[in-house]
């Protein structure tokens, strides 16, 4: 459609201002705005409509214009309702421009303009579609009234029976036209992650459990965009996929066309929410200076009160904090800017999967110095419980606990088992759906754990356990295979978690809790790791710091005679000696769990002393033995 077409159509009621030269243009869209600057939303090809609300004086048309002339807009129509006769001084900066300006009579409604519009625009596309008029308002409209991306959504189902949703990197669920199964989810964000660090272009297709699905990435490539990212390993941990269940292979161009503008609506909401984050980043980034600075207690407890009600509004009581610490790291010459993409990244860590309110991150609070990323988390307070281990409360915990380490446990076992991503996305998301049934994310709760932070250890103690509070490892149980795909070989990301405090004196030390429980999770193998502020008091802290030349001359003299022995004989040595050390020296639990005769495994261990010259029923040996094994 051209914009000849419009002017020729009585019912639209647009008188032509200048511009008659350029009528042929073609008209790919529509836009309302009142925006002094609207770039960010146009793509080329629209006809804008506005209200002239941006106009102060006539000093404002001249870098509106010029605006819209270099987003490759169609046309501008201005409406006469509000202001009467459009100004002469946005007449002449349109003449200036080559821009087509037209009036709007004040009789005629910018929906109608709009609805006509789509109609002749889509109807090449995919049928009629002319409640994206309605949709894209709502999409636009912030607060419980709009729809946000579910509008889009469903816009698909409704007008062209396609299922869809809209994940995060992880996996979590941002929007959907229907139910989607965790693991399924994480399944799919893996793939697109994997592909995106491939460098392959979307949509991607993928097939999780039989099932076709093609994945379209989210981001803004209209002319107001950002500039282009140098590397796709600053954006790639934080950009949202539109996944739809059809096999786009076969698609019409006109289809996947449509699919790729759902997607430039979708990031626009995206970028909303990131610009409705900028209080909740700002007041993390006032507090960490505080701390960092070494301000006095009371105004950093000040600058609580201030945060406090943002991050937990209607909370009666101080909350408790907990500091998060997260650090995304990649092979190389450190050309990658990482400080953003951890931010951006512990935000979404930081959020339930199971969330599905319009921003469920917005009682979280994260800032950024560096490469490192800090996220202040408020805690409701909870009360010391009547016994200790008594009540549903203190099981729940309990039982949360042995879920997360079963999810640990299972995306340890795909990683092993050379797992495509998409698996390994599925087996973790399925071991977290399970511990979801003990508890929400990190294990935040009211269980019978006692004040944190109060009682003998002062400020900084620990969270008894089964307390409120962030837990390192079920922080990532859920999230760790697809993001593993994104990190691809060549980064890391790793997290480390506090003790919750109850005061502004605790704070420092959270802080330098948290950032010591990350250098720990650093130390150890894997592409995501975390630690937690409970690891810090056993030898778990220690072993990292151990000097390579030491741990491998410790491991080699204790281990390496046992290691050859097993290359000759297949004598399984190691197996039996670890089994040996867990099962606490205990001859008949350690044959039960090895299927052996009690004196094979006699043998066994009799071999491994006269190999090692070390007495295993000493403990001093046995220590040297279990740190050896620890460290290799």
């Amino acid at each position: 459609m051209r914009l000849r077409a419009l002017l020729e159509t009585d019912a639209l009621g647009l008188r032509l201002l200048g511009g008659g030269d350029e009528l042929d243009r073609p008209v790919r869209g529509v836009m309302t705005t009142d925006l002094r600057d609207p770039s960010r939303y146009l793509s080329g090809g629209e006809l804008v409509l506005t209200g002239l609300a941006w106009r102060r004086d006539a000093a404002d048309s001249e870098p509106f214009v010029r605006i819209l002339t270099a987003a490759g807009v169609a046309g501008l129509a201005a409406g006469e309702a509000e202001l009467g006769a459009v100004p002469e001084d946005l007449v002449q900066a349109c003449s200036r421009h080559r821009l087509p300006l037209f009036a709007v009579h004040e009789s005629v409604a910018f929906a109608t303009i709009t609805e006509h519009v789509v109609r002749q625009v889509s109807g090449e596309r995919a049928g009629d579609l002319a409640a994206v008029v309605d949709r894209h308002r709502r999409l636009m409209t912030s607060g419980p009234a709009g729809g946000g991306p579910e509008a889009v959504l469903d816009l698909l189902g409704t007008d062209l029976d396609l299922r869809a949703w809209v994940l995060s990197p992880t996996g979590r669920r941002v929007a959907g036209s229907a139910p989607l199964p965790a693991r399924t989810a994480a399944a799919l964000a893996g793939e697109h992650l994997a592909a995106t660090r491939a460098g392959r272009r979307g949509p991607h297709r993928a097939q999780v459990a039989g099932t076709a699905y093609s994945l379209f990435p989210i981001r803004n490539t209209g002319r107001g965009a950002a500039p282009a990212v140098r590397d796709v390993r600053e954006t790639v941990l934080a950009e949202w996929l539109l996944a739809v269940e059809a096999d786009a292979a076969d698609w019409p161009a006109a289809r996947l066309d449509l699919l790729q503008g759902v997607t430039q609506l979708i990031a626009v909401e995206r970028d909303r929410r990131d610009a409705a984050r900028t209080v909740r980043r700002r007041l993390a980034q006032e507090v960490l200076e505080l701390v960092q600075t070494g301000a006095a207690p009371a105004e950093v407890a000040a600058r609580l009160r201030v945060a406090a009600p943002v991050l937990l509004p209607g909370l009666g009581t101080a909350p408790h904090w907990q500091i998060v610490v997260a650090r995304v790291e990649w092979d190389g010459d450190g050309a990658v800017e990482a400080g953003p993409a951890a931010q951006a990244l512990l935000e979404e860590v930081l959020v339930d999967p199971a969330a599905m309110d319009a921003d469920p991150g917005d009682r979280i609070a994260v800032a950024h110095s560096g490469d490192e990323a800090v996220a202040l988390v408020a805690l409701p307070a909870v009360a010391a419980a009547p016994s200790a281990g008594s009540g549903a409360g203190a099981g729940g915990a309990e039982a949360a606990g042995g879920h997360a380490a079963e999810a640990a446990g299972a995306t340890t076992a795909a990683e092993a088992a050379g797992a495509t991503p998409a698996a390994e996305a599925a087996e973790a998301a399925e071991a977290a759906e399970v511990a979801g049934a003990g508890g929400s994310r990190g294990g935040a709760g009211t269980g019978a754990g006692g004040d944190a932070g109060a009682g003998a250890g002062g400020a900084g103690a620990p969270a008894a356990a089964g307390g409120p509070g962030l837990d390192a490892e079920r922080l990532l149980a859920a999230v760790r295979a697809p993001l593993s795909a994104g990190l691809g070989d060549d980064g890391r990301l790793t997290l480390g978690v506090s003790a919750p405090v109850h005061s502004a004196e605790g704070l420092r030390g959270a802080l330098e809790e948290a950032r010591h429980a990350r250098r720990v999770a650093a130390a150890r193998p894997g592409r995501v790791c975390a630690a937690g502020h409970d690891e810090l008091a056993s030898h778990v802290l220690l072993l990292p710091f151990v000097p390579d030349d030491v741990r491998r001359a410790f491991t080699a003299r204790l281990l390496d005679p046992l290691r050859d022995y097993d290359r000759r004989h297949r004598a399984e040595l190691i197996p039996t000696l670890e089994a040996f050390l867990d099962c606490d020296g205990s001859w008949t639990r350690c044959a039960s769990r090895l299927h052996l005769h009690v004196n094979t495994l006699r043998y066994r261990v009799g071999r491994i002393e006269q190999l090692t010259g070390r007495d295993l029923s000493r403990l001093e040996d046995k220590l040297d033995f279990f740190l050896a094994l620890r460290m290799s």
